[in-house]
């Protein structure tokens, strides 16, 4: 017999996160970080690392998406980045600019991978992690966990890439998503495109 479980109720964009459970299989009610410029994810992309000069990310790029009407396009600059730092990287925050310096993400328990699509411009571009969490280390409101996969090397074809996070504490993730990547790994220009990021 089933039963249904409201895991959290997410105010500010008029939806309900449900989950439905048979017994104590729960299945979680896919969390979209991003889908289309025009759907209302629930994280920002807001944390530009180490300042974000080198960075330009187009969150309504239409030209061959992997799914929807648009996806996202990033370019690090790295001849910006080798005369400075060396690495960038972008985390997507709720609320935006929130480093762990006051209350906000979400609960999201019971998922149990956040999944994406990328690819790269020419192939042969490496991401050197595509994180979840870990935002606030040693503030007053950290992510409760963290998780992450790389170096990814992108091909110029859209890949779907998921992160497991089974046995994970999210009960609080300020952190919905990031990427990092540096000019040792990317001699060259290095552009890349994501799509449809969400937690299932």
């Amino acid at each position: 017999m089933f039963k249904v479980f409201v895991l959290a109720v997410l105010t500010g964009v008029g939806l309900g996160h449900v989950a439905y459970a048979r017994d104590d299989a729960a299945v979680f009610a896919p969390f979209v970080v991003y889908r289309d410029s025009a759907f209302p994810n629930r994280y920002i992309p807001s944390g530009y690392m180490p300042t974000g000069e080198c960075i330009k990310q187009d969150d309504a790029y239409t030209q061959n998406c992997a799914e929807g009407k648009s996806c996202l396009k990033v370019v690090y600059d790295t001849a910006c980045s080798a005369k400075s730092r060396r690495w960038a990287g972008v985390y997507w925050l709720n609320p935006a600019d929130n480093w762990g310096e006051r209350k906000g993400g979400y609960n999201l328990n019971g998922a149990r991978k956040l999944v994406f699509w990328a690819k790269g411009e020419k192939g042969g571009e490496e991401i050197a992690e595509f994180k979840v969490g870990g935002v606030g280390a040693n503030r007053e409101f950290p992510d409760t966990d963290s998780a992450s996969i790389g170096p990814v090397i992108l091909s110029k074809e859209w890949r779907e890439y998921s992160i497991d996070l089974r046995g994970k504490d999210l009960s609080s993730i300020i952190g919905g998503f990031a990427w990092i990547a540096s000019v040792d790994a990317n001699p060259g220009p290095c552009t890349f495109f994501l799509d449809n990021i969400r937690f299932e």
